[in-house]
């Protein structure tokens, strides 16, 4: 960790907070990710053992503490009270992001991977009532083996499948993978997504209408730009 050298409180916090990728751990820590495999998903471009370092430094630091999982002998990863005071400035930065960042996707921000992680961890599948409901995302643009993603909602839980369970599907969403980042980011409205073909829904009436409920949008996806230019969205 590199330091300031100054006893100004900006920079001693800066010096823990500003570190590369911590921002990010922070995020998935209080969005309920306590594995580091859970973790590892949330940084896919961070080197497990620069992920594992900065977890033995936040730890050292009192951010965040080790307990024992409830099953096996791994470990888990939680916020201490230090570290929750850090969730309000994470979300601070979101809020600003959104304002102020909001562009034109690069090809390197197109992630597959960071998108599914999002998804499973955010939709909500009770959004659907009682009993079992299958939900196909059909990534039209993307290749054969990464094309297909199969949620089963069923007694309030989620099951992300990558290979096709065997279940009838009830709603399926084709869509770009492209546009439904644009969705899940706020940029680009489900309903207009909808109205202009770029998202397809076929189901059942009641299903469809309770897309948006199961997608389950960040509050951050609600903050609109204040940049002049448009995203393209």
């Amino acid at each position: 960790m590199k330091r300031y050298g100054q006893f100004c409180p900006v920079a001693q916090a800066s010096e823990l907070f500003c570190e590369r990728w911590t921002p990010l751990i922070i995020r998935d820590l209080s969005w309920g990710a306590s594995r580091f495999s859970e973790l590892q998903r949330g940084v896919p471009l961070m080197s497990p053992s620069l992920l594992s370092k900065r977890l033995k430094q936040l730890e050292a630091e009192g951010i965040l503490e080790r307990r024992r999982a409830i099953r096996g002998r791994a470990w888990t990863y939680h916020l201490t009270a230090a570290g929750q005071e850090f969730v309000p400035i994470v979300e601070a930065l979101g809020v600003w992001g959104q304002h102020w960042t909001r562009r034109e996707l690069a090809d390197g921000e197109v992630d597959l991977g960071l998108l599914i992680w999002a998804l499973e961890r955010s939709v909500n599948p009770a959004a659907f009532g009682a009993g079992r409901t299958v939900v196909e995302i059909d990534l039209v643009d993307q290749p054969k083996a990464k094309r297909r993603w199969w949620f089963v909602c069923e007694n309030d839980e989620l099951d992300l499948c990558v290979d096709d369970p065997g279940f009838e599907v009830d709603l399926l969403v084709a869509v770009s993978l492209r546009d439904i980042i644009h969705v899940v980011r706020g940029d680009l409205s489900l309903a207009r997504a909808i109205d202009t073909g770029r998202l397809r829904v076929h189901g059942p009436a009641r299903l469809r209408r309770a897309l948006r409920r199961w997608l389950n949008l960040s509050p951050l996806a609600a903050v609109r730009s204040r940049r002049v230019e448009a995203t393209g969205a």
